[in-house]
């Protein structure tokens, strides 16, 4: 029997990818997204590559609805999920420096790459419990880490977005503290830093093509037995907090 994976936000960039390189790993692949037709769009793409894919509606706006729903329906159909890559994120063009950021511009980041991927992620929990040996990715960035904004050396020491980094800084302490709730379990929590790739989010500004950007995703989504838990890495090595 293949194994289930659930990517969010995946009907474009990394998580596309991501759904991609999954599939081709032998993965049945519930391609999340919120918009049904590019959702769809998405997934039959892939199966015209010969891959096991399939749209989910997965939509952080409602993430606890959304969540509660998923579960529903992937239970009934596999009575488990063996991964869940949390992709979905914003980057609000409102974005600013920790003096002048306005608080709505906090208040909506948070909502999607914070509370919106707890919510989502909480409800599918019994079905992760439920698969012989389970992950679970956070797809982080290197902007969340707090040893890399307070080190002048780092490439992106200047770029000091509150609501993304502080967002993203958050998301990293879910890894922390769900990987300590799951230690005594075969499920593994990590954080994945895709590094800064060429998508819609940075206006295809980054260096890193989507492929690249899978690498550590895909990597932790397939982890070994002896692989790490409480993790925070990149295709290169591990990422400091």
């Amino acid at each position: 029997m293949a194994k289930v994976v659930l990517v969010t936000g995946a009907n474009k960039g990394i998580g596309f990818e991501v759904s991609r390189e999954l599939g081709r790993a032998g993965f049945t692949v519930l391609l999340g997204a919120r918009d049904t037709a590019r959702g769809e769009e998405a997934a039959n793409k892939l199966r015209g590559e010969g891959l096991d894919v399939r749209f989910v509606k997965a939509d952080l706006n409602q993430a606890a609805e959304s969540g509660a729903a998923l579960a529903k329906q992937i239970g009934e159909e596999f009575g488990h999920l063996d991964v869940l890559v949390n992709n979905a994120g914003v980057f609000d063009r409102e974005d600013g420096p920790a003096s002048s950021v306005a608080i709505e511009t906090l208040r909506r980041t948070f909502e999607t790459n914070f509370f919106g991927t707890v919510a989502f992620t909480q409800p599918l929990l019994p079905l992760l419990r439920a698969a012989e040996s389970a992950r679970i990715v956070n797809v982080s960035s290197g902007l969340g880490s707090l040893a890399i904004n307070g080190d002048p050396s780092t490439p992106f020491y200047h770029t000091k977005v509150l609501a993304y980094n502080a967002s993203k800084a958050a998301l990293n302490m879910f890894t922390v503290g769900l990987a300590y709730d799951l230690r005594e379990t075969k499920i593994k929590v990590n954080s994945a830093c895709p590094g800064y790739t060429a998508t819609d989010l940075n206006n295809h500004s980054g260096p890193q093509t989507v492929e690249e950007g899978a690498i550590a995703i895909v990597r932790l989504a397939q982890l070994p037995e002896d692989g790490p838990t409480g993790s925070f890495t990149h295709k290169d090595g591990i990422y400091p907090w």
